[in-house]
């Protein structure tokens, strides 16, 4: 990129940084609705300004501007390390080996918080270095096309970056003001880039060549310009809103994957369809194992289901709280002193499974040794990451063996107000019949809750009912909805999703609050050891759904409805005596057949049906249409700079003014070769200025025998091509006929003369540009194709407004 023909003084490329910064800055908290809090938009603000603030310095003690941009990036890095590299760094800002090793951790954390997260996302590390690395990219290629390249009317490119970034995670888009306060610091970066540059150029005018010049007013109309400013400001502020309104919401959901999940902050989840479909899959494959000095053998669970509705089911819709992390795990819900609990230590080893739910019996009290961001949720207790999987963890946790009596639970009242959430008690108005009366007849009898809750268990593992993983496809009931549960209760065969989702629902038309846990049965015990502990394997076979039911006193206790599955607790067991102090699960779990999946990932399945994970096939189109994206808008200087020369080209075979044409494309091509040209000298001037260089030196017709032409020697016929497109304009300017129409040709001959006159003209322009590109060197013909200089504002003229008579 050629160096502008009147280079800025020390504050006039200040004062663009500065507009810059302030547009950069101002444009990154569109991204607010995303992001809780305000310390990632600081780490941005940091880098931002270490970006463009060493680009203002570097230019201030008269760096080549070539090199200017990668010292950018030196400066960026910097910035990152003094924020991001901790104890790897040297000397606060001087990255090391590891610090490299550190940013690539980073940047996978930050992919797998954006899988993870909801909206507004805890700003963890990971996140807020991939704001801070984008920020600053930003930040550089607006600088780049300020300073560097001169084409400040292009830094509306990267800006809309974060300003349509919103739009990509909910409805409402980036906020109002912040776009139309966006739009006006873009307007003010473009005024300020007219005003430097005029200044510029009347400081330098006294430096100008004697040849004969037409001097445009040394000011513009206060007005004039004015009212230009303001239509720009009211088109910025208009597309910026239509492009944002325009930009459609995309709401995927992520329960476990395999590193492709749905791409965006998620929420829900809606996983029992495909859990169908993994227990009708065979070969088991490991998912984890633990060791419990105690001898403990509870469920796993990974997420729990609260909200039941229609046929998409999901888990709580509460936004990752930063607040909830693991060292402040709250004691459960509704758990009274008086209940016997025994704390119960596990160490638990992940093989194969990949979620960003931790696999923990409910209630855990202490979880310790987890790599990553991982918060509870209210309620629930379920543990979910925000940057990180259970792939390859190592964790212990302390489990809480609750271990209620009969009396406590037949006892219990009602809830209390605000003891549990209404959520865990709601059912539509218009649930199937069968469902109603079905709940009647099984628990008419029942004296209180917890008989009914007996009931409703002892009727679903009764003979009547039978576990199959093939009849709910074969009969068209898959999956978990009130319609399913209808179907299942006249069918009654199905497998732990029906008899999980049956009950729930079941129980919650006796008025008991439940909800739906997913995740593992206690596993089995392996021929391995550890310390002479046994370790207890559990694998995709064990892959399993049950009911929790609230009881005040107790909070939520497990129930076993699913026939051949896991091990009824003995509080639950019919005619379980007072007495008889009941207990969480401890047996194996009885598995029945071979279930589980062939695959590396034994959860993938319990991702959300309808899309919510992407395939293969969709994360290739995601990346492709991001590609493509990208290379378009790089590639948008090119294209607009190819459709001028075609418009120039158009106009030089069959439009008015062919000459003039012609000549303004042998301008624009010298300025996108880095050239200079000044748009106020003469026809003749200009072209003598341009037949000094190397490639018009010759005009001989050819190079020496046996010597091949070099752009030493320059191009055959170059100088006679410049003339005669010199002469040409020249002859249409200032001929008898200017301002009047040209009368046409009269006759066939004198169409033809005219199609060769202009043939020629046409064959002379390409000599001429390809004269001018012999003798540029490769990096200014590429930058000439991707950054061409003749796109500047500053330029318009040349493009395709009249210059002045005389001019």
């Amino acid at each position: 990129m050629g160096p502008d023909r009147y280079p800025l003084s020390r504050p006039q490329s200040i004062a663009l940084s500065a507009t810059s910064l302030l547009l950069v800055l101002v444009a990154t908290t569109a991204l607010g609705p995303l992001i809780a809090g305000s310390g990632w938009w600081w780490a941005g603000a940091i880098v931002a300004t270490a970006v463009i603030g060493s680009g203002a310095a570097l230019r201030a003690v008269r760096t080549p501007p070539s090199l200017v941009p990668p010292l950018e990036l030196v400066a960026l890095l910097l910035a990152l390390t003094l924020l991001f590299g901790g104890a790897t760094r040297i000397a606060l800002v001087i990255p090391s080996l590891d610090t490299f090793a550190v940013f690539g951790e980073l940047a996978a954390g930050a992919q797998r918080t954006i899988e993870q997260q909801s909206v507004p996302a805890i700003p963890v590390p990971a996140l807020v270095f991939a704001i801070a690395v984008g920020v600053g990219l930003v930040a550089a290629v607006l600088d780049f096309l300020v300073q560097t390249a001169r084409v400040p009317a292009l830094a509306a490119v990267p800006v809309l970056v974060p300003v349509l970034v919103p739009g990509l995670f909910i409805e409402e888009g980036a906020d109002a003001p912040v776009i139309v306060f966006t739009a006006l610091t873009y307007l003010l970066l473009l005024r300020v880039d007219v005003r430097v540059r005029r200044a510029a150029e009347l400081l330098q005018e006294d430096d100008r060549d004697e040849a004969p010049i037409v001097t445009a007013p040394k000011r513009a109309p206060f007005v004039s310009t004015m009212g230009a400013s303001i239509g720009l400001a009211a088109v910025g502020v208009v597309a910026a809103s239509v492009i944002t309104v325009a930009t459609p919401s995309i709401s995927t959901s992520f329960l476990v994957g395999t590193g492709g999940p749905g791409m965006l902050f998620a929420r829900g989840v809606s996983p029992y369809v495909d859990l169908g479909r993994d227990l009708r899959r065979p070969d088991p494959t490991p998912a984890f194992s633990y060791v419990s000095p105690d001898g403990a053998r509870p469920y796993f669970t990974l997420l729990t289901v609260e909200r039941l509705e229609g046929q998409v089911w999901a888990g709580t819709d509460r936004a990752v709280d930063g607040e909830n992390v693991l060292e402040s795990l709250p004691a459960p819900d509704g758990l009274a002193d008086s209940v016997l609990v025994e704390p119960k230590p596990i160490a638990v080893q992940v093989d194969q499974v990949r979620t960003a739910w931790l696999p923990l019996p409910y209630p855990s009290q202490e979880v310790d040794g987890v790599s990553g961001s991982w918060f509870w949720d209210e309620g629930t207790l379920n543990v979910r990451s925000v940057d990180s999987t259970t792939l390859g963890q190592r964790y212990r946790l302390v489990h809480l063996d609750i271990r209620p009596d009969v009396s406590s639970l037949r006892a219990a009242p009602g809830p209390r107000p605000g003891s549990v959430a209404d959520v865990t008690r709601e059912l539509p108005e218009d649930l199937p019949a069968i469902i109603g009366e079905t709940t009647a007849e099984v628990t008419g009898a029942a004296p209180s809750a917890y008989d009914a809750a007996v009931a409703i268990q002892q009727f679903l593992r009764s003979s009547e009912f039978e576990y199959s993983e093939s009849a709910p496809v074969v009969d068209g009931y898959d999956g978990a909805g009130f319609d399913t549960i209808a179907a299942f209760l006249e069918q009654r065969q199905g497998y732990c999703v029906h008899f999980a989702s049956t009950m729930a629902v079941m129980a919650r038309e006796a008025g008991i609050p439940s909800r739906i846990s997913i995740g593992y049965t206690a596993g089995t015990a392996g021929d391995g050891r550890i310390d002479g502990e046994v370790v207890v394997e559990v694998d995709s076979h064990d892959l399993h759904a049950w009911p929790e039911l609230y009881f005040e006193g107790v909070g939520w206790v497990p129930f076993e409805p699913t026939p051949g599955r896991g091990t009824v607790p003995g509080y639950s067991r019919p005619n379980a005596g007072d007495a008889t102090p009941g207990f969480i699960p401890t047996g194996p779990a009885a598995t029945p057949g071979a279930t589980g999946r062939p695959d590396g990932d034994p959860d993938a399945a319990l991702g959300p049906g309808g899309g919510g994970r992407a395939t293969a096939a969709q994360q290739w189109l995601q990346v492709s249409l991001v590609g493509f994206a990208v290379a378009g808008i790089l590639l948008l200087p090119a294209g607009m700079r190819a459709a001028a020369r075609a418009g120039r080209g158009s106009r030089v075979r069959a439009g008015d003014h062919p000459a003039e044409a012609a000549w303004r494309e042998v301008l624009a091509t010298a300025l996108d070769l880095g050239i200079p040209v000044d748009g106020r000298r003469t026809v003749r001037a200009t072209a003598a200025a341009l037949g000094e260089r190397p490639a018009f030196a010759r005009d001989d017709g050819g190079a020496p025998p046996g010597h091949a032409p070099t752009a030493a020697d320059g191009m055959p016929g170059a100088r006679a091509s410049l003339e005669r497109v010199r002469d040409a304009v020249e002859r249409e300017r200032y001929g008898r006929l200017r301002g009047a129409a040209a009368p046409g040709p009269a006759d066939a001959a004198g169409r033809e003369a005219e199609s060769a006159r202009r043939t020629a003209l046409g064959a002379d322009l390409a000599r001429v540009a390809d004269a001018l590109r012999a003798d540029a060197p490769p990096v200014r013909r590429a930058a000439a194709v991707l950054l061409p200089s003749s796109l500047r504002p500053s330029m318009r003229a040349t493009l395709g407004r009249s210059t002045a008579s005389g001019a």
